[in-house]
């Protein structure tokens, strides 16, 4: 599956309501390490079909960037059933992605 964009339209719909594991991943155009961060969440979206990888962008979604407290960036989440239960903020590696997923087989 690919990488989707998270809008405050469709957050409901692809997020809250999702049946699998969402990982967020709150970025900016400006923002080097989001940059780094990309190819790895694109890896992981088509690996992993049991989750989903969605990229909200702090400039466009201000009201998600607020409700989620993303002071600095990138910020991922993990939200599972609709709660947040990770975050990591900063250029992390794909192994250390996988295991705030739980994928700890990686």
């Amino acid at each position: 599956m690919s990488v989707i964009t998270i809008t405050k339209s469709n957050f409901e719909a692809e997020v809250v309501q999702s049946d699998r594991p969402v990982l967020l991943d709150f970025w900016a155009q400006w923002c080097g390490p989001c940059a780094a961060v990309a190819p790895i969440l694109d890896e992981i979206a088509q690996e992993n079909a049991h989750v989903k990888v969605g990229k909200i962008n702090v400039d466009e979604e201000p009201e998600l960037t607020a409700a989620f407290g993303a002071m600095s960036i990138p910020l991922l989440v993990v939200v599972k059933d609709g709660a947040v239960v990770n975050q990591v903020t900063g250029a992390i590696p794909k192994v250390a992605v996988l295991r705030l997923l739980g994928l700890n087989d990686y």
